[in-house]
């Protein structure tokens, strides 16, 4: 960790601490900030005694899975399947409870603590269209012995990883990537122009909902892995660039699967309302010092003044977005632009959102998610568990945090899904040619098999899928 992220760790953990200890003090949405963010939390030990959940509120489309969480989603044939895997979960199991259960005490282990030892990482810079810079790094290493192979044809699929918008490289993206490792994945991190070491070499940074930079970086990643099945996962504020991705590109997104860890889904309301005040300030403070580095690069586009005055989230968004030298739009016109869900009905990507009911950074789940979103779209799904803070979800060590295991065993019931479903796809099409040829068997002259007699449409997985 470089000295200014152990520097930047000490700040949040003070910050937090200060927040826990001090139940007077109120955050944005008019709680204390060491409170549970969920109403009536205390009787929230009572709830579990009855078997009662944070899903209760989500009524319609709700399945119980153990450990107290819930699957909030449109029935549909892959939903079925999706449950029976969560279901038959082993690590949804309740735990006994530990130090490790509080919301902040997750949250802050996920920023803060480093994972070791680190995976091997390979970096690709790739140039883009408008020759600015993002980073690829492909975990390598550590080798694992046994690693289990996660598709029909042998090839190993790649799991495409998008870190927060901040651009820290946390602990249980680490994780997740050595998790996938060992699950016979090949995992690769996406870094944004200025993130994680890459170089800004044009005045130009990503927007909070622009695709057009992962657009290219999923190219080249089919480029040189053609027939390996695509994965991909995000977290926190990162969510909203994959959201926006398979949005935008519907059935043409090249991904097999989506996994989103606590994802921020009313992204203009999350920073208007800002957050409470000990990660408003460490978010705030780890992007002025990343963006830093490059103030005088920034001079000719971006009010850098304003920049590194600015005191809230939003503030810092508007004037390195909005506020610009060259184009300046307004905030309405940025969200137009970059809200996650804008094109959400055009995906045609199963996704499935893990979230906490006791996340301190997004707020409770009856504001912040877009239940209708799950109720109505057969291609998203919700996993609310009622501990876990925000993409936390830890366990004693050295176990993984548990969203890790449950995103990769929904991948690989989604791999079994869609195999069973082209299974069906092959039978159809030759009960149908069979049939065909025994009505003419007694011709004299044979014809070749209309193509309009195909049922391909009608037994394909998507016609399953929603049904």
């Amino acid at each position: 960790m470089p000295p200014w992220g152990a520097a930047l760790a000490l700040i949040l953990a003070v910050l937090a601490l200060l927040g826990l200890l001090r139940p007077r003090l109120r955050g944005p949405w008019g709680r204390a900030v060491g409170e549970r963010t969920l109403p009536g939390a205390q009787d929230r030990d009572d709830e579990e005694a009855n078997g009662g959940g944070p899903a209760d509120q989500f009524s319609d489309g709700s399945e119980p899975l153990p450990g107290g969480c819930s699957l909030v989603c449109k029935p549909s044939a892959l939903a079925q399947c999706l449950l029976r895997a969560l279901r038959r979960s082993a690590v949804l199991e309740p735990g006994p409870r530990s130090w490790l259960s509080g919301p902040h005490v997750q949250t802050l282990c996920h920023f803060v603590l480093p994972v070791v030892p680190g995976p091997e990482l390979a970096r690709e810079y790739l140039q883009l269209a408008d020759d600015g810079l993002v980073a690829l790094d492909w975990v390598v290493g550590p080798c694992v012995r046994g690693r289990r192979i996660t598709s029909a044809g042998g090839l190993p699929a790649v799991l495409l990883v998008i870190p927060n918008a901040w651009g820290r490289l946390t602990r249980n993206v680490l994780g997740l990537c050595l998790l996938a490792l060992e699950r016979g994945y090949y995992p690769v991190i996406f870094h944004r122009r200025g993130h994680h070491g890459c170089p800004l070499v044009s005045p130009r940074l990503q927007p909070f909902g622009d695709p057009s930079d992962l657009k290219e970086a999923v190219t080249y990643i089919r480029f040189r892995h053609p027939a390996a099945p695509l994965f991909a996962v995000s977290e926190g504020s990162g969510s909203a660039l994959l959201l926006s991705y398979l949005g935008e590109c519907g059935s043409s997104s090249y991904v097999t699967g989506a996994a989103c860890i606590s994802p921020v889904l009313r992204c203009r309301e999350w920073f208007e309302t800002g957050l409470p005040w000990p990660y408003e300030r460490g978010f705030l403070l780890h992007q002025k010092i990343t963006l830093s580095r490059y103030a005088t690069a920034l001079e000719d586009t971006v009010d850098t003044s304003r920049l590194f005055r600015s005191r809230s989230l939003r503030e810092f968004e508007e004037a390195l977005f909005c506020h610009t030298k060259s184009f300046p739009i307004s905030w309405d016109t940025y969200w137009d632009r970059n809200d996650p869900l804008r094109d959400v009905d055009e995906a045609a990507v199963p996704v499935l959102c893990i979230c906490s009911a006791d996340d301190p950074v997004c707020g409770p789940p009856d504001h912040t998610l877009t239940t209708e979103l799950f109720h109505s779209n057969p291609y998203f799904f919700l996993l609310l568990s009622r501990h876990g803070g925000h993409c936390g979800f830890l366990r004693q060590e050295p176990l993984p945090a548990w969203s890790h295991e449950v995103i990769l065993e929904s991948f690989r019931a989604l791999t079994e899904f869609f195999r069973m479903e082209e299974r069906m796809k092959g039978l159809s099409r030759h009960r149908t040619s069979f049939l065909g040829s025994r009505r003419r068997g007694g011709a004299l002259q044979r014809r070749e098999v209309s193509s309009s007699s195909n049922l391909e449409e009608i037994f394909s997985w998507k016609r399953s899928y929603t049904r």
